[in-house]
């Protein structure tokens, strides 16, 4: 009995090292061999735990509990793919798709095995039934519990093990003789809510933000509530061409004095261009605005180009028409814009003839050269389908002109996740998006549009404030926000994605006070601007569960500079795993000798927010001190004492936040360089490459 029981357990763990362990792993790597290798493995060792028993037993049939296990192995292959291709599930982006589908192989593995040893157990011998029932029992259970076990408590158990190093180890070759095209700087755009920007903006002149911003959104700026509306009087309803356009040049002249140009998002109508409109509906957006069109389109074109008409008397024709124009914010989106009785179709038509009118107002004023574009959502399905606006501009009917198509410039879309540890239900990866947006302008004849993201990052925090847990900058203090933007990058540089618009980067809004880890992510990577970009091949690929251990390089020809930026991000505020990388570029344009490497590890040592946590702890600044998420590297205060105790520790915060690069020596030789680097979890180094050794 004792050797019977001691032969089950063996086999009891080869089943669960390679169902539970290669079997998932295997799943995310999409690898097809792999994971059936180890689906007949796990049909093998269920095979072996059943035959066992048979054979110790002396009972009939010995061979075919091995046979059904093998088979069972082949079957549970098929079922986990097929519950994935139902759910259309993204494994990194739908981690409740790959949990569905684990269980249901799961449980009709747990059924198939308890359902042979149950069979088996029909024999006079009580203990062997004993043996085979509570033997059913567990595994049926177990199936049933580990699919829903964080993956947190893997990767805790390896680095308390100190075994994380011989499974997240990982190796890239980089060649810098195959070439793509030349970056764009990602992080050029900036974008501001309600259509406002400082007249006189506070420039930090240590960490300043607009050295590498090139152009300030304004969402919705000339209209939809009284606030954003350009009239004197916007509760005049009897006067429709009463205008004022002074808070918005007042805007315009802030966001010229960082340096940046001004993309200015037009919209949303002003209510008392909808007034007839709103008497029979009321408007029900979720952002105080008019979502409705307005009532006559003549009357609003004439608004736009007025609005035009006044920028160029303010700051001259060249000036304004070096800047950028937008229509609406999400214009799919329920929320911002539909038609009355909120029909799909009709919602579509409304938009695109207010497209079509805006853009000739524009074109009357500023020519027909004008940069402008659209903004939709994308990320999730909204009331209809983006893609149709875009064959409108493309191959349709302009409802102001009458000719076919309409000018444009850009499509842009948003990005965000729910939370840390929790990406977007139901939503695409970023190049997905991106890639199908481009697919539908290529159709429609738009070949040379630039795409971006106006919004996006995280919308929520893990912990709440007194009134809500999102976060005001769309980030996270914590050092894991530098591995969460990097991974962007990577994919807005495979993607060809011109930019990705952030909200903030310091600790007080209007990007002033303390840089978060954010601003360094984003000051470096702005450098890749111009740079072209270096084929990448992972050679060995580390294997711990949902870890994303990643690079990028690029080379500038015009400053002979080479610049790498690595990560180790896996989306959980708690992963604790270290990986190890080997880096191996070859054919690079340097001469044999030495090359002068620059180091900037983004990390915990150029973080403040982890001395913020422990401080408000001792001071008893609890989560009701703030009105959003405190988990923010922007904080939105509910309290003044607590907004003031922030503010007079900014001084030892500036000193945390400071991020001190490394220089080392390299060496080439025959074109070739190698790095070897590790890196702590969520962190992110960048690396620039010159000739000699400075």
């Amino acid at each position: 009995m004792k050797k019977t029981l001691a032969l089950c357990a063996a086999a009891a763990i080869v089943f669960t090292a390679a169902f539970y362990g290669f079997g998932p792993l295997f799943l995310q790597w999409k690898n097809l061999l792999l994971t059936g290798l180890a689906s007949l493995l796990c049909g093998a060792a269920f095979g072996l735990q059943a035959g066992l028993l048979a054979k110790t037993f002396a009972l009939p049939g010995s061979k075919k509990p091995i046979i059904a296990g093998i088979l069972a192995g082949a079957l549970l292959l098929a079922v986990k793919w097929a519950v994935l291709s139902i759910v259309n599930a993204d494994t990194r982006h739908n981690s409740e798709a790959l949990k569905l589908a684990r269980l249901v192989c799961f449980i009709l593995f747990g059924l198939l095995t308890a359902a042979l040893l149950w069979r088996l157990s029909k024999t006079p011998k009580r203990a062997l039934k004993r043996v085979c029932c509570c033997m059913a029992a567990l595994i049926f259970a177990v199936p049933a519990v580990l699919p829903f076990v964080n993956e947190d408590t893997v990767s805790v158990l390896l680095h308390k093990g100190g075994l994380e190093n011989m499974i997240n180890n990982y190796a890239f070759s980089l060649d810098a003789a195959a070439l793509g095209e030349k970056l764009p700087n990602v992080k050029s755009n900036l974008n501001r809510y309600g259509g406002r920007f400082t007249e006189d903006p506070v420039i930090n002149e240590t960490h300043n933000p607009y050295d590498f911003i090139d152009y300030i959104q304004l969402m919705e700026c000339s209209g939809g509530n009284p606030n954003r509306d350009l009239f004197k009087d916007p509760a005049d309803f009897s006067v429709l061409d009463d205008y004022d356009f002074s808070a918005l040049i007042a805007s315009c002249k802030g966001i010229l004095k960082t340096g940046a140009k001004p993309l200015l998002k037009l919209g949303n109508v002003p209510e008392k261009l909808s007034q007839n409109i709103l008497k029979e509906h009321p408007s029900e957006g979720a952002f105080d605005v008019n979502v409705y069109p307005p009532d006559d389109y003549d009357q609003y074109y004439s608004y736009i180009k007025a609005i035009a008409g006044a920028l160029v008397a303010e700051f001259g024709l060249n000036e304004v028409q070096s800047w950028r124009f937008g229509v609406l914010t999400e214009f799919e989106n329920a929320d911002w814009f539909y038609a009355p009785g909120k029909d799909p179709q009709k919602s579509c038509e409304a938009y695109c003839k207010l497209y079509d009118y805006t853009v000739q107002a524009l074109i009357d004023v500023l020519g027909p050269e004008v940069f402008v574009g659209a903004h939709a959502m994308a990320v999730s399905e909204g009331l209809w389908d983006e893609c149709d606006f875009i064959r409108h501009c493309g191959t349709g009917i302009n409802y102001r002109t009458g000719e076919k198509g309409t000018r444009l410039c850009y499509i842009s879309a948003s990005y965000y996740e729910i939370k840390p540890g929790e990406f977007g239900k139901n939503q695409e990866p970023l190049p997905h998006m991106i890639n199908r947006l481009r697919a539908a302008a290529e159709a429609a004849g738009l070949t040379d549009l630039i795409y971006g993201v106006d919004e996006g990052r995280i919308l929520c925090g893990e912990t709440s404030g007194a009134d809500s847990d999102q976060l005001y900058s769309r980030t996270v203090g914590y050092t894991y926000q530098a591995a969460f933007d990097a991974r962007l990058v990577r994919e807005a540089f495979d993607c060809g994605l011109n930019y990705f618009s952030s909200w903030e980067y310091c600790s007080e809004a209007d990007n002033h006070g303390v840089p978060t880890v954010s601003y360094h992510v984003a000051a470096q990577a702005a450098k890749f601007e111009g740079g072209r970009l270096l084929k990448t091949e992972t050679v060995e690929e580390g294997g711990l569960p949902g870890a994303d251990v990643n690079l990028c390089g690029a080379y500038n020809e015009e400053t002979g500079t080479l610049r790498l930026m690595a990560y180790n991000y896996k989306n959980s505020l708690y992963y604790p795993s270290s990986a190890d990388i080997a880096l191996n570029l070859i054919n690079l344009p340097f001469a044999d000798g030495d090359v002068k490497i620059t180091a900037y590890h983004i990390d915990d040592d150029c973080n403040w927010f982890d001395e913020w946590r422990a401080d408000r702890k001792e001071l008893g600044i609890t989560d009701d001190a703030f009105a959003w998420s405190p988990d923010d590297g922007t904080p939105l205060f509910a309290n003044a004492e607590a907004q003031a105790t922030f503010r007079s520790l900014a001084p030892k915060y500036e000193a945390c936040a400071e991020l001190t690069p490394e220089t080392f020596t390299g060496r080439v030789e025959n074109g070739t360089l190698n790095i070897e680097l590790t890196l702590a979890a969520n962190t992110v180094v960048f690396y620039e490459i010159t000739p000699g050794n400075g």
